[in-house]
């Protein structure tokens, strides 16, 4: 269970590193509520991402974004909401996206899929 949470850190780092040189600001990393976890939330052409990062070194589970199930989306969904509503910013235009690394030895592969939900 540690390496698991050690690659999935290390793929939130290699998401970010990737955001910040695509133009996006990071507002926040794993806000926590009752609702659920947003791993990365950030700002980019006057929209909020929300963004769930998914880690994997292969595909024998399958591809990284295949785990954010409905119910997975639903709970981000909830848990954006809820930001907004907390930040004041109910009026701002949102997506909600995934990024998928794949890390394999000292490489790795981002895939970012946008507006999921």
């Amino acid at each position: 269970m540690y390496e698991r949470r050690k690659i999935g850190i290390l793929g939130e780092q290699i998401a970010c590193s990737y955001l910040k040189n695509e133009g996006y600001t990071i507002i926040e990393r794993n806000f926590r509520c009752k609702i659920g976890e947003i791993d990365i939330i950030a700002w980019k052409n006057n929209e909020i991402i929300f963004i769930e990062v998914k880690t994997r070194s292969s595909n024998y589970f399958g591809k990284p974004a295949e785990s954010v199930t409905e119910r997975k989306r639903k709970h981000i969904y909830k848990a954006a909401n809820y930001y907004m509503m907390i930040k004041k910013i109910l009026e701002q235009n949102a997506r909600i996206d995934v990024i998928e690394v794949y890390i394999k030895k000292n490489k790795y592969i981002i895939h970012h899929i946008k507006q999921v939900y």
